[in-house]
């Protein structure tokens, strides 16, 4: 049976997408700050594109993986879905 690590590209690239989209809005804040804005930039849509882009490649993993090894392929899944939420706090509580 194949073990299930962070090794597997589909494992960590949601993490590193994640974590880019919330970088991406920590560096608006901190050169715009969190006034309403007209129109959505570059970094609204980089950050959608992020955290939309990641859904198939977490589907991926989870068909792969889950019926093989389901213990730590939830826990990788798990850790996915921290990331995102990680990434997806700032935009919610700041209202941006």
């Amino acid at each position: 049976m194949p073990t299930v690590r962070l090794k597997q590209i589909s494992a960590w690239l949601p993490i590193v997408m994640s974590l880019l989209a919330l970088a991406i809005v920590l560096c608006h804040v901190a050169l715009f700050g969190v006034a309403p804005e007209a129109d959505e930039g570059t970094a609204a849509h980089l950050f959608q594109i992020l955290m939309v882009g990641q859904v198939p490649v977490m589907a991926f993993f989870a068909v792969r993986w889950l019926p093989r090894n389901p213990g730590p392929t939830l826990r990788i899944l798990g850790l996915q879905a921290v990331a995102a939420l990680a990434a997806a706090s700032p935009v919610f509580f700041l209202h941006l």
